[in-house]
């Protein structure tokens, strides 16, 4: 019996400790992006175009470029990922067809995404003729968004009890009816989370976007979608590797890399509050 309970002692302080050591390397990470990149946020760094070959200047041009490639990617992976999750949910058989796609989905999900910028340059850059711009970025990052959507939603449409199901259906409902004016309206929140947590992904990857959208310097705003652009992750990784003037453009590249950071946590923020107030409102 003693035995047992120091096991049960054990296992739990190296939970703790475990719990512990992974808050302190957060906190350390924060405070050392913030520490080194704090000093050149101010309201013209998020308001200006770069200037004097990105020594000096804001990042205008890169947080517009992030906002076109996230809401043109999660435009295209939404409707795609939760129509994939009705089907697998609702629809599909036999057993083995389910069993295959799911497979295909999580290999998918486990693709690096250096490989999805290879897959994007070759399809929507080349094959596709859409050139580099945030079009052929935008649908290379919706791919890899995909799994997190299509994952998300199977979950949330999976937690939608079965007696609602069966209680629309009694009533004379249709199954499609069903799926529409129950099922779904039901799950809407934490398929919501998923997509919302999928956008901070998609704001945050560079790889993707390295051959099929970014560009290294320009002034310039998108006019269209067939336009490339700067983003956030590439501006950082081109400050940091392309740079002549490292002096300059590492403190840029912190405070870039500072202002990306609450761009998602903000967005994770938003993630959280959803699935808060639709818990608070379920009544079953």
């Amino acid at each position: 019996m003693k035995i047992r309970v120091v096991k049960q002692s054990i296992a739990l302080t190296l939970v703790r400790l475990s719990v512990l050591v992974s808050i302190i390397f957060l906190f350390v990470f924060f405070i050392l992006i913030i520490a080194k990149g704090g000093k050149v946020l101010s309201l013209s760094f998020l308001t200006e175009a770069p200037r004097e070959a990105m020594t000096k200047g804001g990042i205008f041009p890169a947080i517009i470029g992030t906002f076109y490639l996230t809401v043109v990617a999660i435009s295209f992976a939404f409707p795609l990922g939760v129509l994939t999750s009705i089907y697998l949910t609702e629809y599909a058989k036999p057993a083995w067809l389910v069993s295959t796609i799911r497979i295909a989905i999580n290999t998918l999900a486990g693709v690096p995404s250096i490989v999805f910028g290879l897959f994007g340059l070759a399809v929507f850059v080349n094959i596709f003729g859409f050139g580099v711009s945030i079009l052929s970025g935008s649908l290379t990052l919706g791919i890899l968004i995909l799994p997190i959507i299509i994952n998300a939603s199977e979950e949330a449409i999976k937690t939608v009890p079965k007696d609602f199901r069966e209680a629309s259906l009694s009533l004379g409902a249709t199954k499609r009816q069903t799926i529409l004016k129950v099922v779904l309206p039901t799950a809407l929140p934490n398929i919501l989370t998923g997509a919302i947590i999928s956008v901070g992904r998609a704001a945050g990857e560079t790889a993707p976007i390295l051959f099929t959208a970014a560009t290294f310097y320009t002034r310039k705003l998108p006019k269209s979608i067939s336009d490339e652009v700067m983003a956030l992750p590439y501006h950082i990784y081109a400050l940091m590797t392309e740079g002549t003037n490292p002096k300059y453009q590492v403190p840029i590249a912190y405070g870039t890399a500072v202002v990306l950071l609450f761009l998602i946590l903000i967005v994770n923020a938003v993630a959280i509050v959803i699935r808060y107030r639709a818990r608070r409102k379920k009544k079953w």
